[in-house]
């Protein structure tokens, strides 16, 4: 055989080789590319995306759509050569598994993680949009979680309404760890509760609970490194009575990302006129009960899901616009947002035109 047929042959297989490598040879990383965007104000597999009654609603026109992120499965395992092409490719981002999956998160847990933060940026969405229309919400705290084990396991549980910590009224989330941890472990502690129950059935009649309770837990000591703080495994949070209903129908979705778009879809559909006067635009951000918007993960591929879909416009939440402006795709303008109160006043520059002074994202 001639030494230059033998020298390409060899070649050929040693690529044959490689090639048979790298789609064999799993690699530590998952990928992420620009996942569906809906229409807040439009509809999704048949029924509205935001379904109000109680209250009146007005007609919308143009499009506010929340943004959303693919991910690879917490079990799916990417070979070399898609890594490489995934690092190659415009639309897609090659991130570090752990990056996504932390601590061995399984794919049921992430999914349980999403679920949650998604129903609780829905809850603050609502929250944000009726304050913004000067619309009364009654707030209160309750017990979030419970942790499996703990002291609190048994005797609190998730929906009860924790009125006082040791007769100190509780106003805000985080007083009960505050009041908790002036004990030491092994020390009792006693909450002031509306159990779950019968919290649920003073809102269906519409009235206030009456009936409260005082529970006593035992502390335990924390498992953090160092000094150790009294707990007793809860996690607390905000739930709220609205005086109307808003639904939101939006399945398969999840994370925190999508309130701010949430807030203004429902400002828009409880009041007159358009808040986009007919223009596209699209955006992402998380929202809190006081209408600040917060950063979220992927930009870069959520403005590229955007604008592929038509948008004109990207409300980008402040903390993001270095990274969101640092590869923006063609016909797309940012709009840098900190609160709701800023994606008004942008949204109505846009529907009245007058852009040239909108908040840019720069590098």
């Amino acid at each position: 055989m001639p030494r230059r047929t033998a020298t390409m042959l060899a070649s050929t297989l040693m690529l044959i080789a490689l090639l048979c490598a790298g789609v064999l040879i799993p690699v530590p990383y998952a990928e992420m590319s620009p996942g569906p965007t809906v229409n807040t104000l439009g509809d999704h597999d048949g029924e509205p995306v935001l379904q109000i009654s109680g209250r009146r609603t007005y007609a919308t026109s143009g499009n506010l759509n929340m943004t959303t992120v693919r991910v690879t499965s917490a079990d799916y395992r990417m070979n070399l050569v898609e890594a490489v092409y995934g690092w190659l490719a415009h639309d897609t981002k090659v991130v570090p598994h752990d990056t996504l999956y932390p601590d061995g998160k399984t794919e049921e847990q992430s999914t349980q993680e999403n679920a949650e933060e998604f129903s609780q940026s829905q809850e603050s969405a609502k929250v944000a949009a009726l304050k913004e229309l000067k619309v009364p919400v009654t707030s209160w705290v309750i017990v979030s979680t419970v942790v499996k084990g703990s002291p609190a396991e048994g005797r609190l549980h998730a929906g009860d309404v924790i009125k006082a910590v040791d007769g100190t009224a509780v106003k805000q989330p985080g007083d009960v760890a505050k009041l908790v941890t002036r004990h030491k472990p092994g020390e009792k502690v006693v909450f002031t509760i509306v159990p779950a129950k019968e919290q649920a059935a003073a809102e269906k009649a519409h009235k206030a609970a009456t009936v409260t309770q005082e529970v006593t837990v035992t502390t335990a000591a924390s498992a953090d490194s160092g000094q150790k703080r009294a707990i007793v495994g809860i996690s607390a949070g905000t739930d709220h009575t609205f005086p109307f209903t808003v639904d939101i129908k939006l399945a398969d979705v999840g994370g925190p990302s999508a309130g701010l778009m949430f807030a203004l879809g429902i400002y828009d559909k409880l009041t007159p006129g358009s808040l986009t006067g007919g223009k596209f635009v699209a955006g992402t951000g998380t929202i809190d009960d006081d209408g600040k918007v917060g950063p979220i993960g992927g930009i870069e591929l959520k403005t590229v899901g955007a604008r592929s879909q038509g948008a004109q416009y990207f409300l980008t939440p402040a903390d993001n616009c270095a990274a969101a402006a640092k590869d923006t795709p063609s016909g797309l303008r940012l709009v840098k947002v900190n609160t709701i109160d800023d994606a008004l006043g942008a949204l109505k520059d846009i529907r009245g035109g007058d852009t040239a002074a909108l908040p840019s994202c720069t590098k």
